[in-house]
C-alpha cells in the first residue's frame, strides 16, 4: 500500500536528480570551455539559454499541471532531462550542446512545481509548509551530487562518463515515478497514510480565493492566467521568489565554482566543499523557516525581505575587499545566500495561500519565473561583464557581481508595493497583522 512519505519521497528523489542535471553544467563550466572552445559569454549562453526556456516554460508547465497532474509532469520531465545529458555527454558540437541544456530547461520547469503540487494533495494544511520546506531544501541535495560525486567522475573518468551517468540516474527515477507516485490518494483515508487536497486555507487566506474550485476545462485554465496575475497575493510570491533565489542559483548554476578558483584562488575540491556547505545551510535554515511561516504567517514578508538585505549586504562586504577574501568570510557569504534557496518557497507559500486549488499550478509556475527570470540576467549580464574586463580575473568578477544588486532594488520595491495590496484583501476579510490569535483560531474552527 502507498503512503504518504513513499509518494512524497519518490517525488523528492525525483526533484534531487532534476537539481543535480540542472547544477552539473556550473561545475563542469570550465572544463566545458576547453572542450567547446568558448569564451565566458558564449559559456554563460548554455546557462542564460536552458534559464530562458526554463522561466518561459513556467506558465505551460503550470497549466498542463492543473489538467494532467504531478505525476505524468514528473515523468516527462524526467525523460526529457536524462535525454538531454546523453546528448550533452556524447557530443562535442557546441550548437547541440546548447540545445541539449535548452532540453534540461524544460525538463527542470515541469519538475518542482509538480513535486510541490503534491504536497497538499497528501498532507493535512497544518503540515503543508513544513513540508514545503523540505521539499525545496531536500531537492537541493541534488547540488551535492553535482559538486562531489558528479565533479570526481569529471575529473576522473571524464566528460562523457560523467554526464552519462547523471542520465543514468535520471532513468532510475522514472522508473521509480511511473512505479510508485500517483496525483491522489486512493480513496482517501486518514491524513498520514494519505490525505486528499483540503481546501482549508493557510492563516490569513481569504475564503473566497482559497476554496477549491474544482476542475476547469482547458479554455477556462487559460482564461484564468490573467486573473490569477491579478491576485496582489501571486504577484507577491513572484517578488519573493525573485529577490531570494536568484543570487544563490546565479551562484550554483555557473559562476560560483569560476569565481572561487578563479578569483578567490581556491582549489576545486574546495568550491567544492563549500558548495555543499551551501545545501547544508540551506537545509538548517529552510527547517527554521517553515516552522516560522507555518507559526507567524502574517510576518512572511519580512523573513523574505530579511533575507534580501543579507544577501546585498555579504556581496557588498565581499567585493568591497580589495583582494581576496579570508576563507571564512567566503564561507560566511555562502552560508548567507544560500539562505535564499529556502526563503524562495515563501513564494510559493503565497501562491497557494491566495489561490484556489484548481489555478495553483499555475500560480506557483508565476511564482517560479521571479528568480528564474532574475537568474538568466544576471548569468548574461556576469558573462557580459567579464568578456569586456578581459576574462575571469579577481578585477573582472568584482565588476560583475554588482550586476546583481539592481534585482534586490527591484525586488523590495515589488514586495513593499504588493504586500501593501495583499493586506488590503486580508482587511476586507476582517484579517490584520496584529490578529494572529484570532486567525489561528479561525483556521482551528474551519
Amino acid at each position: 500500500m502507498r503512503t504518504v512519505w513513499v509518494v512524497w519521497g519518490v517525488g523528492v528523489f525525483a526533484y534531487i536528480v532534476g537539481v543535480l542535471h540542472r547544477t552539473s553544467f556550473g561545475v563542469a563550466g570550465l572544463g566545458a570551455a576547453d572542450r567547446f572552445s568558448v569564451s565566458p559569454s558564449v559559456l554563460s549562453s548554455f546557462v542564460v539559454l536552458q534559464v530562458i526556456v526554463y522561466a518561459g516554460m513556467q506558465i505551460p508547465a503550470g497549466v498542463l499541471l492543473d489538467r494532467i497532474g504531478s505525476r505524468k509532469m514528473i515523468a516527462a520531465g524526467a525523460v526529457i532531462m536524462a535525454s538531454a545529458q546523453i546528448t550533452l555527454a556524447l557530443t562535442e558540437s557546441l550548437p547541440i550542446a546548447v540545445a541539449a541544456r535548452a532540453l534540461v530547461g524544460v525538463g527542470d520547469a515541469l519538475t518542482f512545481i509538480s513535486v510541490l503540487r503534491l504536497v497538499p494533495r497528501w498532507f493535512t494544511p497544518r503540515r503543508v509548509p513544513i513540508v514545503s520546506q523540505l521539499t525545496g531544501l531536500l531537492g537541493q541535495f541534488g547540488q551535492v551530487l553535482s559538486a562531489v560525486p558528479f565533479l570526481i567522475l569529471l575529473n576522473g573518468s571524464g566528460w562523457t562518463f560523467a554526464f552519462g551517468s547523471a542520465a543514468a540516474l535520471g532513468l532510475l527515477a522514472l522508473v521509480l515515478v511511473l512505479a510508485l507516485v500517483r496525483d491522489r490518494p486512493d480513496g482517501g483515508g486518514a491524513p498520514e497514510s494519505g490525505a486528499p487536497e483540503s481546501s482549508a486555507p493557510e492563516s490569513g487566506a481569504p475564503e473566497s480565493l482559497a476554496s477549491d474550485s474544482g476542475p476547469t476545462s482547458l479554455r477556462q485554465t487559460l482564461a484564468s492566467i490573467a486573473e490569477v496575475w491579478r491576485r496582489p497575493g501571486t504577484r507577491l510570491g513572484f517578488f519573493s521568489h525573485m529577490g531570494t533565489q536568484f543570487s544563490i542559483t546565479v551562484f550554483a548554476l555557473l559562476w560560483g565554482v569560476p569565481y572561487l578558483t578563479q578569483a578567490q584562488g581556491l582549489s576545486a575540491s574546495t568550491a567544492g566543499a563549500l558548495l555543499t556547505t551551501s545545501v547544508l545551510a540551506a537545509v538548517a535554515s529552510g527547517i527554521v523557516l517553515g516552522l516560522l511561516t507555518g507559526r507567524y504567517p502574517m510576518r512572511r514578508s519580512w523573513l523574505v525581505l530579511a533575507i534580501m538585505v543579507s544577501n546585498a549586504t555579504m556581496w557588498a562586504i565581499v567585493l568591497a575587499l580589495p583582494g581576496p577574501a579570508p576563507l571564512w568570510l567566503l564561507v560566511l557569504l555562502v552560508v548567507v545566500i544560500s539562505v535564499g534557496g529556502p526563503g524562495s518557497v515563501i513564494g510559493f507559500d503565497y501562491a497557494r495561500t491566495f489561490n484556489p486549488s484548481a489555478n495553483l499550478g499555475t500560480a506557483q509556475g508565476m511564482v517560479n519565473i521571479g528568480g528564474f527570470l532574475a537568474s538568466l540576467l544576471v548569468i548574461a549580464a556576469i558573462g557580459w561583464i567579464l568578456d569586456a574586463m578581459g576574462g575571469y580575473t579577481f578585477d573582472g568578477f568584482r565588476v560583475a557581481l554588482l550586476a546583481q544588486f539592481p534585482v534586490w532594488i527591484v525586488a523590495i520595491i515589488g514586495v513593499l508595493s504588493t504586500r501593501s495590496k495583499t493586506r488590503k484583501v486580508l482587511a476586507a476579510e476582517g484579517i490584520r497583522p496584529h490578529t494572529m490569535r484570532e486567525v489561528r483560531d479561525r483556521i482551528r474552527r474551519r
